[in-house]
């Protein structure tokens, strides 16, 4: 078990579990607030991200909410209470960009509402697997104001212009089998399963060879911030890189003498 979860009181506004070896279960923990995404919050989630990248017992993360709400958005208290030059000097930006730059497979686990904010949280993560009663939205507009957390951005990328137009626009919401087949989310589950199979998936991907992992993470979301020729190039340079890996080594060894791999992250 990680030294994360021995000292559970460090953090207010988040649950840490490891449910088995190499994954860490982060839970968003303000129920009374619909999870509402406060500064304090996405501090205490960057922190735990932040040492759970320097941790190499971790091979991957899933963050969930709670059964009927993911999370609903941000703080509106603590939004109203800003005025211009409050936004100007917000320190949640590079809090965002923090959780953005884990560098582990993170996977959300979405029940229920995630909107505003907890979209936008479910888009840092890198899969994001749905139950069906799972609502996706940017309702920002009905209060005047835009996503201001990538929301535009990665949505757009996600499922596309008219999709992405219509969420944002109009503030309506769309289902998990939306969310899916506009390629937002990659699975849909039954709700009661929905942290289970995000378990799994991630204790899959933890037995991987973790410098293959970091890798093939890297290169595929240059693919969201580069045109294609420079992708492919990005792309040459880390599977040349791998090629001086014991890992690359192990694994094609494996492969050839028909056994399991022993993968040791060199």
């Amino acid at each position: 078990m990680s030294d994360l979860n021995h000292n559970p009181s460090r953090y207010k506004n988040i649950l840490l579990d490891a449910p088995s070896d190499g994954v860490q279960l982060i839970r968003l923990n303000r129920p009374e607030a619909r999870n509402a995404l406060t500064s304090a919050l996405l501090e205490e989630l960057a922190t735990a991200l932040e040492a759970i990248a320097a941790d190499d017992a971790i091979g991957a993360v899933v963050i969930t909410g709670g059964d009927k709400v993911f999370a609903a958005g941000a703080d509106l208290k603590e939004m109203a209470a800003l005025d211009v030059v409050g936004v100007l000097n917000d320190t949640r930006p590079g809090i965002w960009r923090r959780i953005y730059q884990f560098p582990k497979p993170l996977i959300a686990a979405v029940n229920g509402f995630a909107l505003g904010g907890g979209c936008e949280l479910a888009m840092h993560a890198d899969i994001i697997i749905a139950g069906e009663t799972a609502q996706f939205g940017q309702p920002e507009i009905n209060l005047g104001i835009i996503p201001g957390a990538g929301g535009t951005q990665r949505l757009i990328r996600a499922v596309g212009k008219s999709l992405a137009m219509k969420l944002v626009l109009s503030g309506e919401f769309i289902d998990a089998a939306e969310a899916k087949q506009s390629g937002l989310v990659a699975e849909v589950t039954i709700p009661e399963v929905t942290i289970e199979r995000a378990l799994k998936l991630a204790k899959a991907i933890a037995k991987k060879p973790p410098l293959a992992v970091k890798q093939a993470k890297e290169v595929l979301l240059k693919a969201f911030e580069t045109d294609l020729e420079a992708g492919l190039q990005y792309e040459r340079k880390a599977f040349t890189v791998l090629a001086a890996t014991e890992d690359r080594n192990e694994g094609i060894n494996a492969f050839l003498e028909k056994r399991n791999p022993h993968y040791t992250g060199r």
